[in-house]
């Protein structure tokens, strides 16, 4: 799982059918200190998050397709699961 802000949304008329009626979000992961770490990536948005909004994002395959319940097949890696209210580091 990642720590990550919405940066925006993804608009897409011609896409695979695994994505069909499936809300795109663009994403960049954080560190706790809100700093941008690495690069952004598209993600499956499940908790109605939008712009600003951080998020928890689980980016491992296999867990993604056990929450969509789609099969093997599914090309989807990345799914928000959460939305941060409120981050707590030592």
């Amino acid at each position: 799982m990642r720590l990550c802000r919405v940066i925006g949304n993804v608009v897409s008329t011609v896409k695979h059918p695994a994505y069909s009626g499936q809300i795109l979000l663009v994403v960049q992961p954080i560190g706790e200190d809100g700093k941008d770490i690495g690069s952004s990536f598209v993600a499956i948005d499940r908790v109605q998050a939008g712009p600003g909004d951080r998020v928890v994002v689980l980016t491992e395959g296999n867990g993604v397709r056990q929450i969509m319940q789609m099969g093997d097949i599914l090309p989807i890696r990345s799914l928000v699961v959460g939305v941060v209210d409120r981050v707590d580091a030592p």
